[in-house]
C-alpha cells in the first residue's frame, strides 16, 4: 500500500484519453504515461464546443494556441444563443455569454435591468459580449498574444483532428506511451487493484492507477468494477442526436461566435461554426420521435441555410446515447474520465468541461501511494457526484422555463414536478431574489450562479422587485455599471475583427500573431 506510484496507464484515446494523458505527462514528468486505444474505435468527430477554460488546459499541456486552432479547424467561441427555447415567437432567442454580467459581484443587476432597460434583454443590458456575438466578432485583437482575450471565449474545434492533434503532442513532446490494441482480459491483484491489462498484441500492460477514458462502454469502472450507471432519463429525455457537416459555400463565410442551439418540436438542433464548415445535429428523445423524422427535421433546418438539394446529399449519422452518471467514479485505482464517467447530453458543452475538471483534480491531487489513493476515491467520489448533479440542474433549468407547449415532448419535458428537487425549491426563492453565489458554494462550479441568471432571465422567468436599501440594491452603482458597459459594447463594435478576420490573419501569418 505504500509502493509510490509511478506508471498510469489511459484506456482509450479520444479527447478525454489524450487530454488526460496530455496532462498527466505534463505536470508528472517522472512518471511513465502509457496510452491503450483500440484501432476499432474511431472518433465520432460531429464538432464540439469547449469552456473557457480549455485555454488553460491546453496551456499546461504546452500546446500553442496558433497550432491549436490551424490544425483543429477550430473557431472562437463566446456562448450560445438560445432561439424558440422560451416559445414560437418570431426572432425569440437569447444570449447565454461567457462572461460574467458588467458589476455582477457588486450589485443587483436584476434590480437595475428592470429599472433602467426592462424592455431590452437581460444579457444585453448587463453584458456586451451578446453584442459581440451577434456581429460575428472575434474575442480579442489581431495583435491580442496567444490565450490573452478581450472577451472570454472558448473554442469550437474537430473533435476528430482534436484528438489527432492531442495524440501526436503527448507521443512527440510528452514521451507518452502510445499502444494500439485491443484489451482482452483486466487482471486483478490479490487486494481486488487493477494489476494490468491484458491485450492482443502487446501481452499484460501493468501500472498502478488506471484512468477509464473507455467511452460509454466504461470498459474498467463498469464492466470490471460494476459501478451503477445511474440512468437520468426520467430528468433529460433526450437519447438520441442525428449530425451532419455542411461544408462552407466559400473561403470567407461568416464565422458564427456562439453555439446556435435551436429548439424543435421534439428536441433541438446544435450549429457549431468552423472556419471550413459547420457541424450541425438534432438532438431528440426516441419517445416522441422517430430516426428518420428527425433527419428530415434536420434536413429542412439546413435547406434553410443553403438549399433543399444540397441538404440532401449530405451524410446523416445517427448517434445514441443513455443520459446518467456513474455512482463511482474512482474505485481502487481506477477513475472514470469523460463518457465513461456519464453523460447526459450535447446542451451547454458540459462534457468537455466536466473532462478538464476530472483530470485537472486527478493531476492536481495524484495519490502517492495507495494508501492516500484510498483517502482521494472519496473525496473525488463525493465532488463528482455533486458536480453531475449540478449540470443536470442547469440543463434542466432550460427546459422547466419554456413556455412551449405544442407537442407533447415540450409539455413532458417543462413539466416543473420532472424536475430535481433541488432546482424546484431554488426556483421558489428565485422568485423573491435573483440567483446569487450563495446558491452555489462548491469550489469550481461548473456553472456558476451568472450563468443561471442569464438562462432565467433570458427565459422570461420573473423575480420580485426589491425594496429592501442597502450598498447591493444601490441604485447608483447599477446606473454606473449600466452606463460602462454601454460603453464597452461601442468600443469592442468599433475595435474588434470579425470572426474570420482573426482566422485568417493566423492562417495567414503560419499561425501567428503579429504586431501590424
Amino acid at each position: 500500500m505504500t509502493k509510490p506510484i509511478t506508471k498510469i496507464v489511459v484506456l482509450g484515446g479520444g479527447t478525454a484519453g489524450w487530454l488526460s494523458a496530455g496532462l498527466l505527462a505534463a505536470e508528472h514528468p517522472h512518471l511513465n504515461v502509457t496510452l491503450v486505444e483500440s484501432a476499432n474505435m474511431p472518433i465520432l468527430g460531429v464538432g464540439e464546443g469547449s469552456w473557457p477554460s480549455m485555454r488553460n488546459t491546453l496551456q499546461r499541456i504546452g500546446i500553442k494556441e496558433s497550432d491549436f486552432i490551424t490544425q483543429c479547424d477550430a473557431s472562437f467561441k463566446q456562448g450560445s444563443k438560445f432561439i424558440n427555447w422560451r416559445n414560437l415567437s418570431e426572432g425569440e432567442n437569447y444570449y447565454h455569454p461567457f462572461m460574467n454580467p458588467q458589476g455582477y459581484e457588486h450589485t443587483n443587476l436584476h434590480a437595475s435591468w428592470q429599472r433602467i432597460a426592462p424592455d431590452q434583454k437581460f444579457a444585453d443590458v448587463v453584458n456586451m459580449q451578446s453584442f459581440v456575438c451577434q456581429a460575428a466578432l472575434a474575442p480579442k485583437q489581431l495583435q491580442t498574444p496567444e490565450y490573452a482575450a478581450v472577451t472570454n471565449y472558448g473554442y469550437h474545434l474537430d473533435a476528430g483532428k482534436f484528438a489527432e492533434f492531442l495524440k501526436n503532442h503527448c507521443v512527440k513532446n510528452l514521451n507518452v506511451t502510445h499502444i494500439t490494441d485491443d484489451v482482452t482480459e483486466v487482471i486483478n491483484d490479490e487486494h481486488g487493484y487493477i494489476a494490468s491489462l491484458k491485450t492482443n498484441n502487446n501481452g499484460d500492460i501493468t501500472g498502478d492507477l488506471f484512468i477509464d477514458c473507455s467511452g460509454s462502454r466504461a470498459r474498467l469502472i463498469g464492466e470490471h468494477f460494476n459501478s451503477e450507471f445511474i440512468a437520468q432519463d426520467h430528468i433529460l429525455f433526450n437519447n438520441s442526436a442525428v449530425a451532419a457537416q455542411i461544408p462552407n459555400a466559400h473561403i470567407n463565410q461568416s464565422i458564427a461566435s456562439a453555439t446556435l442551439s435551436t429548439a424543435q418540436s421534439n428536441g433541438w438542433i446544435w450549429d457549431i461554426a468552423l472556419p471550413t464548415r459547420r457541424g450541425t445535429g438534432y438532438v431528440f428523445s426516441s419517445k416522441y420521435q422517430s430516426d428518420e423524422s428527425a433527419t428530415n427535421t434536420l434536413k429542412s433546418y439546413i435547406a434553410k441555410s443553403t438549399t433543399e438539394q444540397q441538404a440532401e446529399q449530405l451524410t446523416y449519422r445517427v448517434l445514441k446515447f443513455s443520459p446518467g452518471y456513474r455512482q463511482k467514479f474512482w474505485i481502487k485505482n481506477c477513475v472514470a474520465v469523460g463518457m465513461s464517467a456519464g453523460f447526459l447530453e450535447p446542451l451547454e458543452a458540459s462534457a468537455l468541461a466536466m473532462v478538464e475538471l476530472s483530470i485537472s483534480m486527478i493531476s492536481e491531487q495524484l495519490p502517492q501511494n495507495r494508501t492516500h489513493m484510498s483517502q482521494l476515491e472519496t473525496r473525488f467520489n463525493d465532488r463528482f457526484s455533486t458536480r453531475w448533479q449540478r449540470v443536470i440542474e442547469f440543463l434542466k433549468l432550460h427546459y422547466v422555463l419554456s413556455e412551449r407547449d405544442d407537442t407533447p415532448y415540450w409539455q413532458d419535458i417543462s413539466n416543473l414536478n420532472t424536475a430535481p428537487e433541488r432546482l424546484q425549491n431554488l426556483l421558489k426563492l428565485w422568485q423573491f431574489q435573483p440567483p446569487s453565489r450563495f446558491d452555489f458554494i462548491e469550489n469550481e462550479e461548473v456553472f456558476s450562479s451568472s450563468s443561471y441568471q442569464y438562462v432565467l432571465y433570458g427565459m422570461g422567468f420573473n423575480t420580485q422587485a426589491v425594496s429592501a436599501q442597502n450598498t447591493f440594491n444601490d441604485p447608483r452603482a447599477g446606473d454606473y455599471y449600466y452606463q460602462q458597459n454601454r460603453e464597452k459594447i461601442a468600443q469592442c463594435l468599433n475595435g474588434l475583427p470579425s470572426n474570420r478576420a482573426l482566422l485568417n490573419h493566423l492562417l495567414s501569418n503560419n499561425g501567428q500573431p503579429h504586431n501590424d
